[in-house]
């Protein structure tokens, strides 16, 4: 009596063991269907580069916009500052709650391999921006083709210029994989395309995404080099900032500063014509595109990013997949007549 006593308790407990198995796939499961385990939905940072920047407080609305839609908890997290150990520190931060994906800018790609790994080895989903080629990342995503919109910067500085006379390079970050490939490209198809143009000098100028340093370096250049026409800058505050210096030196229609640039920032002076032009992409949209892709990979459909696929994002509706690099086609080309459009 005591033998099959025994051997009902132990029955017991092995149905009570598959039950809980089996309860714990189909939980597993439901979560890949239909979201995370709060509600369906799924916890989502956006890490930026800095908090306080007017570029990525437009990505907020973005992200914020996205949470709104789609019911899934997404936020933006980031430095007080541009500063490369900060973020990170923020990723580590993440990492240590309970969160389903990340999406980041990395400051400097090469630092932040090793924490994005970390997050990636936690089951983290993980998308970069601004990171073509970065490893330790399921996707990162480019909102164009980083040769084309290096090649048509260099086309913007050339008209203004009369594609001829010396111009300068500027970086935020001699680190910054996007912003040196924009510029490789912007070089190669001057030496291409406008003989009579000069880079001067060869090695990039860093401005550390700051307007008073873009500021002080063009005015640093003027000095050093009095025949120079052109500026051309990756940073949203290089172009600005050289083309404050052009029109306090009273340079204005002399000299020109092209390059990437927001009408918050660059207003003044595509009227001025110091920054006849700017060339961006909307970072509320980038940032909701990073989410959808991170939405898509949760529910088990990586498999269907491939190139081709519409995301329902403007500029996100044909995306080109090359391993693990993504970009779209949202350029945007502002100046002093189509600026009021854009509200960042």
């Amino acid at each position: 009596m005591k033998k099959k006593r025994v051997t009902s308790i132990l029955l017991s407990a092995a149905l009570a063991v598959s039950l809980l198995a089996g309860c714990g796939s189909q939980a597993s499961d439901a979560k890949q269907e239909s979201g995370g385990e709060d509600g369906g939905k799924y916890k989502i940072a956006v890490v930026v580069k800095d908090m306080s920047d007017p570029w990525n407080i437009r990505e907020q609305v973005g992200i914020d916009e996205y949470a709104a839609e789609t019911g899934h908890e997404a936020y933006v997290k980031g430095p007080a500052k541009t500063d490369s150990a900060e973020q990170i520190q923020v990723i580590e931060n993440l990492i240590a709650q309970d969160i389903d994906a990340i999406c980041v800018t990395p400051i400097d790609p090469d630092a932040c391999e090793p924490v994005l790994q970390k997050a990636m080895d936690k089951g983290i989903v993980v998308l970069t921006h601004e990171a073509e080629g970065f490893q330790n990342c399921d996707f990162d995503l480019e909102a164009f083709n980083n040769q084309e919109y290096g090649e048509a910067m260099m086309q913007g500085l050339a008209a203004a210029m009369g594609e001829e006379g010396k111009y300068v390079t500027m970086v935020a970050f001699l680190s910054s994989t996007s912003h040196n490939q924009w510029m490789d490209a912007a070089v190669a198809y001057q030496q291409a395309n406008y003989p009579n143009m000069e880079l001067v000098p060869e090695e990039r100028i860093e401005c550390e995404d700051n307007m008073d340093m873009a500021y002080n370096k063009a005015k640093e250049m003027i000095k050093k080099y009095p025949d120079i026409k052109g500026f051309i800058g990756a940073s949203s505050y290089d172009p600005p900032g050289a083309a404050k210096a052009i029109d306090e030196l009273g340079m204005t229609g002399q000299i020109y500063a092209v390059g990437t640039g927001v009408p918050s920032v660059s207003g003044p002076y595509l009227e001025s014509g110091s920054n006849p032009e700017v060339y961006c992409w909307d970072p509320a949209l980038a940032g909701k595109a990073m989410c959808q892709l991170a939405v898509m990979i949760l529910n088990g459909e990586k498999d269907k990013i491939t190139t081709g696929l519409d995301l329902g994002i403007e500029g996100y509706s044909s995306i080109n997949v090359n391993g693990q690099n993504i970009s779209g086609n949202a350029v945007l080309k502002i100046d002093k007549d189509n600026m009021d459009e854009y509200q960042f």
